[in-house]
């Protein structure tokens, strides 16, 4: 049965990617991005591949943004089975925890975890409509407690708060939705650069296997749709 899904950051990397599996699979995809070129040449893109998106404008880090979003999608659709937050800055290589700014610090956490946090929030009543809801947070590595290194502070500390969400979205929504995390790996995509040694298609297959699959776990962090340490 084919599926709702919204994608956040659907206009390049590993977001991409998962649009493209899961509109290759028949579901009905909305690509969200933040800059309307981007989404659109993205959207075109899959078009050329035969696979047809719905493009939404979405800044996760901006208030406005994600009212306007959730008011297009309630208008047009009635229900959400599927929500991936995908859409996150890694903008503090070369820093650590003793120099990194704070501007920095903030606008990162605000993009992967704040941002995140309330779009879950707001999208929550389409997604309790479906018989089969569920949320999927694309998180990292870089983030699980039991392998912390050091550098990437912002962006670490984001991934372990969007860990942490998870567990509690899972046990607040336990019965309702289903909710986990996954780590991508380490993916040749702009973020993870291209000496990366996972491909894109292979970093996007468990986010797509948690949306789609029949028998998913809850309230895990996985990885190669096997589950990890936090």
């Amino acid at each position: 049965m084919s599926k709702t899904i919204v994608v956040t950051g659907g206009n390049r990397g590993i977001g991409y990617e998962i649009c493209r599996q899961l509109a290759t699979l028949g579901h009905s995809v909305i690509l969200t991005a933040r800059d309307p070129q981007k989404g659109l040449r993205a959207q075109q893109q899959l078009q050329a591949e035969g696979l047809d998106t719905i493009l939404k404008m979405l800044d996760v880090a901006d208030h406005e943004s994600i009212s306007h979003f959730i008011d297009d999608i309630k208008t047009e659709h009635q229900r959400v089975d599927v929500l991936i937050n995908n859409a996150a800055v890694s903008q503090d290589q070369g820093y650590d925890s003793t120099n990194i700014p704070m501007d920095l610090m903030q606008d990162t956490i605000n993009v992967n975890f704040y941002g995140i946090m309330e779009l879950t929030q707001a999208l929550l009543p389409l997604i309790r409509k479906s018989s089969d809801g569920r949320i999927v947070n694309i998180s990292s590595g870089m983030g699980a407690v039991s392998s912390m290194g050091g550098g990437y502070p912002g962006y670490r500390i984001s991934k372990v708060a969007l860990n942490a969400l998870t567990q509690i979205l899972a046990a607040d929504l336990r019965g309702e939705v289903t909710v986990n995390s996954m780590c991508p790996g380490w993916v040749r995509t702009g973020m993870g650069g291209k000496n990366a040694p996972r491909s894109v298609e292979k970093g996007a297959e468990t986010a797509v296997w948690l949306a789609t699959a029949p028998d998913i776990p809850n309230g895990k962090f996985l990885r190669d749709k096997r589950v990890i340490l936090w």
